[in-house]
């Protein structure tokens, strides 16, 4: 069994803002495969599907973003999934906006929510997958849960797409199949 997670905070107030392009990912493989995120268990929404052959629980963290490793863990202990089967979906400021990468394994970069998942499963082994929503202007916190412009979202929509095409090629095909297809894709925009 496969963990998907999407980061973000929960509620509407923060839905569609640059911290939920996690959400917005899972909400999209979700309707892709006919699944309903809505199921609450450790402290997330969740659904399962079967996804390219594979068993796959597609949650969304309701803990908000600093402590998504709370819930992360949870899922993942209680349905004995190792860290290594867990792909996790958030942005990144340090990358351009639209702009993907996907990891097999690596530090928080200072993303807090990253962190906490970090701390709560004990490695930094785990698959991510990035997602640029452009370099931070003013306060940080207020830039995160800010909406997109109008010409932002048509950066931001594609790179949801390629990342929820990215997910169903690690299920189908592997971790280095989607790294050479999505991360080598980038560079060449």
């Amino acid at each position: 069994m496969k963990l998907i997670v999407g980061m973000g905070n929960p509620g509407r107030r923060y839905a569609h803002t640059r911290h939920n392009v996690g959400f917005d990912v899972v909400d999209l493989i979700a309707k892709r495969h006919h699944v309903r995120v809505l199921r609450r268990s450790c402290r997330a929404l969740v659904g399962q599907a079967l996804i390219a052959g594979e068993e796959v629980v597609l949650a969304k963290p309701q803990t908000f973003m600093n402590l998504s490793g709370d819930s992360v863990s949870e899922l993942a202990r209680r349905m004995n999934i190792a860290p290594q089967d867990i792909i996790v979906i958030y942005d990144d400021a340090d990358l351009p906006i639209g702009k993907i990468r996907i990891r097999p394994m690596g530090s928080s970069g200072g993303h807090k929510g990253m962190k906490s998942i970090i701390d709560r499963l004990h490695t930094q082994e785990f698959p991510r997958i990035r997602i640029g929503i452009g370099a931070m202007k003013g306060n940080s916190v207020d830039y995160v849960l800010s909406r997109f412009s109008r010409a932002e979202l048509a950066l931001v929509k594609p790179a949801i797409e390629k990342a929820a095409d990215a997910v169903e090629t690690i299920l189908a095909e592997g971790m280095e199949p989607a790294i050479n297809e999505y991360n080598r894709a980038q560079v060449d925009d």
